[in-house]
Parts: C-alpha cells; sequence; structure tokens
C-alpha cells in the first residue's frame, strides 16, 4: 500500500492569499498566549508550547488534508505530554527530557502509519457518550492543575497530588497572583464578541495583566515565565533505553492516538463551517509529519486546535497557506520578542487555561444526558472518572469495550425479537396466510425457524435456545430470507442445530439463503451434503414440499427443460437460491 508524495503534500494555492494572510496573522495572535500557557503546564517551559505551535502549525498545514485547519499545542496533548514529562523524569532525571522527546517523535511517526494504512476514517468511529466523557475529563484535568498557579504557587502535572495540596495552600494565598489571575478571568468572560473578533480575550487579558504585574509590583510578587532562549532550538536525537522502552511506546502509542481523535475531530468541525470535505489519512500524516518534526526540535506534541480553526475561517482563512502563515509569524516572535515575554506571570497564564478548561468541558451534554439515555450518562461520567484518575487511554479503551458491549446487546434483543421457531401459527404477522394455512396442515410435525436481520455473536446463544424448546419435529425449515449477513459464531450455532437434526433422521430444507450467507453456508460440510432440492427460494415452496414428504411423495428432482441430467443449475439461480431450473416429480413410495 502506497501513498505518492502528491497525495500527501496538497497543491498550494495563492488565490486566497489576502484571506488567507489575516486569517494567519489573527490565529497566531490567539495562539501565542496559548502556547506560552500549555508550554508551562506541561513541565517542558513555555520555549516548547512556541516551537510545538511552529512545527505542527506549519507542517501540518503543509502536509494535511484539511486547507483550513490551524494546529498546534492543545489541552488535551499538554494534559498527557505533562504526565509523559513527569513520569520519565522522575524515573531518570539525566535522560527523562531526552527520552520524552523521543517519545513526541515516535507519536508522529505512529501517526503517519496511520495515514499510510488509511485508518483516517476509522479513528472518529467512536460513541459521543465516550468522546463527551474524556473530553470533559481533560477540561476538569487543566482546570485541576491550574489551582495552584492561579494562587501563586508552581504547578503541578498531577491532579490527585494538586487537589492534596489545595487545603494548604488556601492558609497561604498570594494576593497579588489571585487577584491577577482573576482579573484574567473576568476579562476572557466578559469580553464583547465584537471586541473579541478584533482583539482575541485572551491576548488582551495576557497584555493588560503583564503590564499591571510589571508597573505596580516588583519581579518576585509572584512567579513569572522567565527567560526563554531567543534564535534557533537545539536538535533533540532520539533516546533508547531498554528499561524505559514499555513507556516509550506506550506513551507514543497514547499521543499518537489522542492526536488523531483530536485532529479529525477538529476536521470535522472546519468541514461544517467551510462546507467542504477534509482528507483524514493525508491530514494524519500531516499531523505526524509536524509532530516528528517538533519533537526534533524540543516542541510540545500538537493537534487540530478547533478555537484556533474557527477564528482563522471567521477571518477569512481557507487554504494550508494561512496555517503556515500563522506558524512563521509564531516563528518571528520567537526569534525576536523573546525578551517581551519573561515579565508574564504564571497565574495569568493560569487564568487563561481555566478558560480553556471550562471551554473543552462539553456541558451542553452534561446537562441533558440523563433525559437521554441513563446508561450512555453512566458510560460518560465513568470516562469522564478514569480520564482524571487514571490516564486516557485506558478511559476511551474501557468507555469503547463498554459501548460496544451495550451496543451488542442491543442488537441482540433486535435481533432475538425477529427470531422465531414453531410448529404452528404463533398469532405473528410474520407468515403468510397461506403459509400460515400449509404449517396447520402440518399438525406440528414441520418446525418454521426464522431469523432476520445481520446475526452477530450474541444470537448464536438465543439460536440454541430457541432450539432446545422445540423437541417434536420430523422437518425443519431453516428460513435466511431476511437475514443480510451471517457471522461466524452464529453460524457455528446453525450448523450445531443441523447436526441434531440429521443426528435425529430429520429433513431439511434451506431457505432464502443468498450471497454472503450462502457463500458462508457453503463453507460448513453439512451444508455441502444437503441435496440442492433442500435450498429453496421461498418458505410457501418449503412448506409445499415438506408437507408432500409428509404424505408420503419423495421428491426426485429432474431438469426441466429435457436436457441431460447432469445438467447443474445455473451459477446465478444457485448463487440466489432459486429452484426455478428444476421441476418436482413426485413417485410414490
Amino acid at each position: 500500500m502506497t501513498i505518492s508524495l502528491q497525495e500527501i503534500a496538497p497543491r498550494l494555492s495563492f488565490g486566497n492569499f489576502r484571506g488567507d494572510f489575516f486569517g494567519g496573522i489573527t490565529a497566531a495572535i490567539v495562539a501565542l498566549p496559548l502556547a506560552l500557557a500549555f508550554g508551562v503546564a506541561s513541565g517542558a517551559g513555555p520555549s516548547a508550547g512556541l516551537y510545538g505551535a511552529i512545527c505542527v502549525g506549519f507542517f501540518a498545514a503543509l502536509f494535511g488534508g484539511t486547507p483550513s485547519q490551524i494546529s498546534g499545542p492543545t489541552g488535551p496533548m499538554t494534559v498527557v505530554m505533562a504526565s509523559v514529562f513527569t513520569s520519565l523524569t522522575a524515573a531518570d532525571p539525566k535522560n527523562g527530557l531526552a527520552i520524552a522527546f523521543t517519545v513526541v517523535i515516535l507519536g508522529g511517526l505512529f501517526q503517519i502509519l496511520m495515514g499510510v494504512f488509511r485508518l483516517g476514517k476509522y479513528i472518529t468511529l467512536m460513541p459521543y457518550t465516550v468522546i463527551s466523557g474524556f473530553m470533559s475529563g481533560i477540561g476538569v484535568i487543566i482546570i485541576a492543575i491550574q489551582i495552584a498557579p492561579l494562587l501563586g504557587y508552581p504547578g503541578t502535572a498531577g491532579v490527585v497530588q494538586s487537589l492534596q495540596q489545595i487545603p494548604a495552600m488556601l492558609t497561604d494565598i498570594n494576593p497579588v497572583a489571585l487577584g491577577l489571575g482573576l482579573l484574567t478571568l473576568l476579562i476572557v468572560f466578559a469580553a464583547p464578541p465584537k471586541l473579541n473578533r478584533i482583539l482575541p480575550a485572551p491576548l488582551i487579558a495576557l497584555v493588560l495583566c503583564t503590564l499591571i504585574s510589571v508597573l505596580f509590583f516588583s519581579d518576585d510578587a509572584v512567579l513569572r515565565i522567565g527567560e526563554i532562549p531567543a534564535g534557533l532550538p537545539q536538535l533533540h536525537g532520539l533516546h533508547f533505553d531498554a528499561k524505559h522502552l514499555k513507556d516509550i511506546f506506550g506513551y507514543s502509542i497514547m499521543l499518537a492516538t489522542l492526536g488523531a481523535l483530536d485532529s479529525l475531530l477538529t476536521s470535522l468541525v472546519a468541514d461544517n463551517i467551510t462546507r467542504t470535505q477534509h482528507k483524514p489519512d493525508r491530514e494524519l500524516i500531516g499531523q505526524g509529519i509536524g509532530n516528528m518534526v517538533s519533537g526534533l526540535f524540543g516542541g510540545l506534541p500538537g493537534a487540530g486546535a478547533t478555537m484556533r480553526t474557527v477564528i482563522n475561517v471567521q477571518s477569512g482563512g481557507k487554504t494550508s497557506v494561512s496555517g503556515m502563515v500563522h506558524a512563521l509569524l509564531l516563528a518571528a516572535i520567537v526569534l525576536g520578542a523573546g525578551p517581551l515575554t519573561e515579565p508574564i506571570p504564571h497565574a495569568v497564564l493560569a487564568g487563561i487555561l481555566i478558560k480553556v478548561g471550562i471551554d473543552i468541558i462539553d456541558w451542553g451534554f452534561l446537562t441533558r444526558a440523563h433525559k437521554i439515555s441513563l446508561t450512555g450518562t453512566a458510560l460518560m461520567y465513568l470516562v469522564l472518572i478514569l480520564t482524571v484518575f487514571v490516564d486516557l487511554i485506558t478511559a476511551v479503551a474501557v468507555g469503547v469495550f463498554l459501548a460496544n458491549l451495550i451496543t451488542i446487546r442491543k442488537l441482540t434483543d433486535i435481533q432475538v425479537q425477529d427470531m422465531h421457531a414453531v410448529t404452528r401459527d404463533d398469532g405473528g404477522d410474520w407468515l403468510l396466510p397461506e403459509e400460515k394455512d400449509l404449517l396447520h396442515q402440518g399438525r406440528g410435525r414441520i418446525l418454521m425457524f426464522s431469523l432476520s436481520g445481520p446475526m452477530s455473536f450474541g444470537a448464536a446463544k438465543s439460536i440454541a435456545r430457541r432450539m432446545s424448546i422445540v423437541k417434536d419435529y420430523e422437518i425443519l425449515i431453516l428460513d435466511l430470507s431476511h437475514v443480510p449477513r451471517l457471522g461466524v459464531t452464529a453460524l457455528l450455532a446453525i450448523e450445531t442445530m443441523l447436526k441434531d437434526a440429521v443426528m435425529q433422521k430429520r429433513e431439511i430444507f434451506l431457505v432464502g439463503a443468498r450471497g454472503q450467507v450462502r457463500r458462508r453456508l457453503e463453507c460448513i460440510e453439512i451444508f455441502r451434503q444437503l441435496p440442492p432440492n433442500r435450498w429453496m427460494g421461498d418458505r410457501l415452496t418449503a412448506l409445499n414440499q415438506s408437507l408432500q414428504l409428509l404424505s408420503g411423495v419423495k421428491m426426485v428432482w429432474e431438469p426441466a427443460e429435457d436436457v441431460a441430467s447432469s445438467v447443474v443449475p445455473s451459477e446465478g439461480a444457485e448463487a440466489n437460491g432459486r429452484v426455478s431450473d428444476y421441476r418436482p416429480t413426485p413417485h410414490q413410495n
């Protein structure tokens, strides 16, 4: 399976350059405070956030499959990266940072492989309850770990540790930090929408609160970002350690999966507002390239950023040029304006991130989930709790597993409702009047077993249970007319049923098997042993033949058109389960 370079790299278009330029500039203004905040929150430093925004933003735009998308560090990716830095540096203080950036590089490589193997269309096949649960959980994590910086203390990467420290911090709050943080929150929440479209509220809060802290308070009154290295970043090579291989690959897969999901969900949002269609596999390759480059230059991993993408589109951005302009402007800031970011207080960044966390929480679904489905609500809260107190991959894996079990159970219930095993009319309307009459004439000696809908493994147990109820019959008619697909487990359950019927010397008619169902049946020996005159096209014919058998008439099938008896039914007739190429000739025993 190969993808050409022409497929990977979209053709750059400058037909909308003015709109793309202003869209990219606006997105960069919004991205600047967020990149700094995410860098600080991750534990890698503000420069890591800026390098991540530049690398992922530029290369995901150049090689990605969503033209209007703006990529960079996001809340979910930062939460995971904070755990990566904390655990790896604690396990190996000397090489922990190098190993963490190796994780970022490998995460990008895994995303590229996802795109190469065309897994993009499967990434977003996830129940909304699971998506809502883990996104809300990420919002809770961001809020929890920013409480300490808001109160004037160094931040921590762990939710439990952060929550445990709150009582002690509340006894000795830094009033300057808290005041600046609350003022930041007031600005980002209260900024008028019209003003927000001209100057983003996070940027207003960042500049205004930083100026207040510089003009009215001393440098040591609050924790500040400090010096940011100017110039080009240092390259980070791959660093592997045998004792950390499990953690390296585990975290890499976690980052790749979360980044893919985060990016493709943002791509869907971009599709909705631009009325376009993104290319998921190309997008994964672009995101992977961006994350690999980001890891090489010591940047945070990134993904498609919903808010920045929407702002880009609203400002006129339509093509990948806008994402590249956004990244280049951030690069210019890093190269020339580093000293301007040094006095930014951590409390101001905490206020900006708390707003991000609140926005990530899925309030719309949280407030009405219980009205829609109690099961879905319970699943969502379970995923939320696992996300906050365990980890994202466990939360998503458990959520998807339970959601699939619930779905299979509901599908099985539907399949069982349409499953009928009767020897006389059961009062339902699934049999035609003529069929009911013929079945009644059988006087309980004919068992009609009808299945309907796709037969999954969940229906196998019900098939066996239904058959065990009815014992006294001489002829089994198995109706598969309304079964479009047959699972392996259901197939084996049907095989067991027919073997029991053969052992008890019962006659068997198979009705309506076609397409995938017939092909599956013909793979099993007992079905291949059935003579051609036992594969019927409809129930009425099968019932007529059954009554003739019961009355002592043996059916011998001869060619309908005076041709040699060795002629077999046409391929099309056999494939469709028809018997029109043959005619019955009754012979008395």
